[in-house]
């Protein structure tokens, strides 16, 4: 991990963690708690979340366009509320996990942070959706496919949604009849763009998840290389 400082403040600074780095602190937190499959399955989101920072997650009716959000104390992580609608069908269950999975994140990377808030030390500008003590998820925010805009505490939480529910050495069991050598030779073995629909299916059905958090979970791992002109 490495820290950034920003102009004019020497406090206000940011995290920044490759995906790698992500990768690893998501699969650490998971085996820590025995919840790190040996074989591909679906991750028990809210379980990890009940043994690794203690707290259930509140089900109550949120403000629209309010999925979740992660309140936090001095200690870390006091409590993570999400919107109660979205266990109400299938599709939102899987919704539900991707929430869950991207607030976990924000325990995980950001807890930290909130200490600088308490002394009156804001880490985030003004955006409205922190608090001293609160970041808020909106609609459209936890699926991970959202273009960066700047607010990179939200950039890193969607990061950890593939990482936590479609953890690496899983998903790559699931991965292996998908890959082949790439046509250059250089980037060693990929999934071929033929079959990466077939493949986002195939984890999504696997682990659970919405085909579009696979999808963008296969493109992190294994980018695909800019056409030629």
């Amino acid at each position: 991990m490495k820290i950034f400082h920003g102009r004019g403040s020497p406090f206000f600074e940011r995290p920044f963690f490759s995906d790698s780095e992500i990768d690893q602190m998501c699969e650490d937190a998971l085996r820590a708690v025995g919840l790190l499959p040996d074989n591909p399955e679906p991750i028990r989101i809210e379980r990890f979340i009940e043994k690794h920072f203690c707290v259930s997650p509140i089900y109550e009716d949120l403000p629209e366009g309010i999925l979740g959000f992660t309140l936090f104390s001095g200690k870390g992580v006091q409590s993570i509320h999400i919107g109660s609608n979205l266990a109400e069908t299938r599709p939102s269950e899987r919704r539900l996990n991707a929430t869950l999975a991207h607030e976990a994140g924000h325990g995980l990377m950001h807890a930290h942070l909130f200490a600088f808030q308490d002394a009156g030390l804001s880490l985030f500008g003004r955006d409205p959706d922190v608090t001293a003590a609160k970041v808020l998820c909106r609609d459209g925010e936890s699926q991970g496919g959202q273009v960066y805009d700047g607010r990179w505490w939200e950039h890193q939480a969607n990061k950890a949604i593939g990482s936590l529910l479609l953890p690496r050495p899983a998903l790559q069991a699931v991965l292996g009849a998908f890959l082949a050598y790439s046509p250059d030779g250089l980037r060693g073995r990929t999934v071929p763009e033929a079959l990466r629909e077939e493949a986002s299916r195939a984890l999504a059905e696997t682990f659970d998840v919405n085909p579009a958090v696979s999808r963008i979970r296969i493109n992190s791992l294994y980018p695909l290389m800019p056409r030629d002109p």
